[in-house]
């Protein structure tokens, strides 16, 4: 990752929560301690943020609560590549006439801009995906009524919606912060509780994961692999996790992000 890249993550990173750590920034950026200590005291220098004991935190920290997580801003600096290919499969599954869920984050994000030409109903907590199908597309768009949290560009509300309770899809695509046998993981109780919501509501369950996610692991269960009717990742998934998925019964994707065309491919 360039300089100017780590330094625009490691600023995103640090007005999340009080204080983001060292390791969790070499864990964000891919780089090493040392480099992520020379770029705070860098920033700390510009007065861009403020450096402390084993990381860093915002000059002006944001007043309202934030979901537990990595940022959207963040999040979308991430295999960027891989979730671009990923996205142009799962807007391949998607045919005019038909009512879709897509899910709040970075990968189902990059649906949109496959999206602009179909005809479809959409129903999103993703303020992001929702204005650009507005003003970049003819798709019908319906979003829940709720807080818009900021940093990840969703919408989510505590009591639950009635607009989605009434909301049925052909299919649901959704993201997650980490994926493993016991299923699919999240970090905040609060999008727990939301998508629990919506994927009762859906025929299938497609999930948006790069193969990072396989190795990534948060302390709440979304829902177990049997949910899920496909998986759509990346061509660096390891044979381990190609294996569970087929064990489970999963059908995997595989979109080659290095093919200029992303076309996916069954595997």
């Amino acid at each position: 990752m360039h300089e100017t890249e780590r330094h625009r993550v490691i600023l995103a990173a640090a007005q999340t929560r009080p204080m983001v750590t060292v390791a969790e920034l070499c864990e964000v950026t891919g780089s090493s301690e040392a480099t992520i200590r020379r770029d705070i005291a860098a920033l700390h220098l510009e007065g861009r943020l403020r450096r402390v004991r084993g990381g860093a935190e915002a000059i002006n920290p944001p007043s309202e609560h934030a979901l537990v997580g990595r940022t959207f801003s963040v999040n979308e600096t991430i295999n960027i590549a891989q979730k671009r290919a990923i996205a142009r499969a799962a807007a391949e599954m998607c045919h005019d006439g038909e009512t879709v869920i897509i899910n709040g984050g970075t990968t189902t994000y990059q649906m949109v801009h496959y999206l602009t030409g179909k005809r479809l109903s959409v129903f999103t907590n993703s303020f992001a995906i929702a204005e650009f199908l507005i003003h970049h597309s003819r798709n019908s768009v319906v979003i829940p009524g709720g807080t818009i949290y900021r940093e990840q560009n969703v919408i989510l509300s505590p009591f639950g919606g009635v607009v989605a309770s009434h909301f049925y899809a052909k299919r649901m695509f959704i993201g997650c912060q980490g994926v493993g046998p016991h299923g699919l993981m999240e970090a905040d109780p609060m999008v727990v509780q939301s998508e629990l919501a919506l994927i009762g509501q859906a025929e299938e369950l497609i999930l948006l994961a790069d193969s990072s996610k396989f190795s990534g692991r948060s302390s709440l269960i979304l829902c177990g692999l049997d949910r899920i009717a496909a998986v759509i990742s990346d061509s660096g998934i390891r044979d381990e996790d190609r294996q569970m998925l087929e064990a489970a019964g999963v059908r995997l994707i595989v979109a080659d992000a290095t093919v200029q065309a992303d076309r996916a491919t069954v595997a």
